[in-house]
């Protein structure tokens, strides 16, 4: 009995210990050790080893962070302010779970706390990165505009309205945003000229949408290009419809004997009775396939080149079945007694069916342009 307890208490104390904090202390972990400290002062005030595990583990997180910040701010490595303000949010952040938990104020009345020094920090982190950002302007390319404007997006993180960075981030974004216009040539039958501008128009709201106004493309109509002055953007989209064709009918009919034995109840309960009931089905199916093809390419007429071509299909089949009958319904399954419940029906407009079938090569459009401009943003 003695020695049961004796484990129990080993475990319980083991478990305490390394509620507490313990553990990390002894790997070194000083801030770790200090907020599982910390913690367990919340639900035990009193407890031993968490108090232990905070006088030593506050102490030397303290150390540690002057020390590594020491080292870090005598080196040149880039964006060292933005690592020294990394361990003072970290103290920070400790030194509020203290003041925010009697017990730990017991013990660390005091805590440090980084202010005047984390917004010097601050300052020096939005500097560097302004001067890493003024650094690839010069450099005027695409992709250098680009990593530009993350460095002025970073400065302006740190301290809002750095110097003139907002500034400096709308010339880096003009210059490092790709700019596309997408020329959707019209359909040579009137008749279709609607629909085909409906599938264009949603086509460029969903790139609108997908690249909004923090992205780094932009996309144009020829209309919207002229009269901003564009006159050479960076990349053309084509897209022409083609070899399509609209209401295709096919009517079928078929025509077969149904029959259906069926069990019934007898007085004679000795004996089993069936009764056969018999139908002649007609069945009616009118199809109409639509179905085409969009091509798209995309051209840089920079270097005037074609980077891209492909012929994206599309079909849809409207359906509908119906029939009649005549002898006994029983004869029927539940399937062929629905069908003779509908009827012949007039056959869809053929703009509708033109919009149907390129529904399908909208999704694998849209895929294709995300997938392809994707990389620049």
């Amino acid at each position: 009995m003695n020695k049961t307890v004796t484990i129990l208490s080993l475990i319980v104390f083991f478990l305490a210990s390394c509620s507490s904090g313990k553990k990390a202390l002894q790997k070194g972990d000083y801030f770790s050790a200090s907020l599982k400290a910390v913690e367990r002062l919340k639900s035990s005030p009193d407890n031993k080893n968490a108090t232990g595990v905070l006088k030593e583990g506050y102490k030397l997180a303290l150390e540690w962070t002057q020390e590594e910040m020491d080292l870090i701010l005598s080196s040149n490595s880039a964006f060292k302010w933005e690592r020294a303000i990394g361990l003072m949010r970290q103290v920070n952040m400790l030194s509020a779970e203290i003041r925010s938990t009697p017990a730990a104020r017991k013990i660390i009345s005091n805590p440090k706390t980084y202010s005047a020094e984390l917004n010097k920090a601050y300052e020096r982190a939005a500097e560097e990165r302004f001067n890493a950002g003024l650094v690839e302007l010069n450099i005027n390319t695409r992709e250098s505009a680009r990593i530009a404007f993350d460095h002025f997006y970073t400065a302006d993180q740190f301290v809002a309205g750095y110097k003139n960075v907002r500034e400096l981030m709308e010339t880096s974004k003009e210059i490092a945003t790709v700019k596309v216009v997408l020329e959707a040539i019209p359909v040579h039958t009137q008749k279709y000229r609607l629909s085909s501008e409906f599938f264009y128009n949603q086509v460029f709201e969903y790139l609108n949408n997908r690249f909004g106004p923090g992205s780094f493309v932009d996309f144009y109509s020829p209309f919207q290009a002229e009269n901003e002055g564009l006159d050479i953007p960076d990349f053309i989209v084509y897209m022409e419809f083609y070899d399509f064709s609209v209401g295709n009918l096919t009517h079928s009919e078929k025509e077969e004997k149904v029959e259906k034995r069926v069990k019934v109840e007898s007085k004679d309960t000795t004996k089993v009775e069936y009764k056969n009931y018999v139908a002649r089905l007609k069945t009616f199916s009118d199809k109409v396939q639509s179905g085409g093809s969009l091509r798209v390419q995309i051209s840089e007429p920079s270097t005037d080149k074609l980077l891209f071509d492909d012929i994206v299909p599309g079909a849809f089949t409207w359906i509908n079945e119906y029939a009649m009958f005549v002898g006994d319904q029983e004869a029927l399954d539940k399937k062929q007694l629905e069908l003779t419940k509908r009827k012949a029906m007039p056959l869809p407009p053929e703009q509708d069916l033109f919009i149907e079938f390129t529904k399908p090569i909208y999704n694998q459009l849209t895929s294709k342009l995300n997938g392809f401009f994707r990389y620049y943003n």
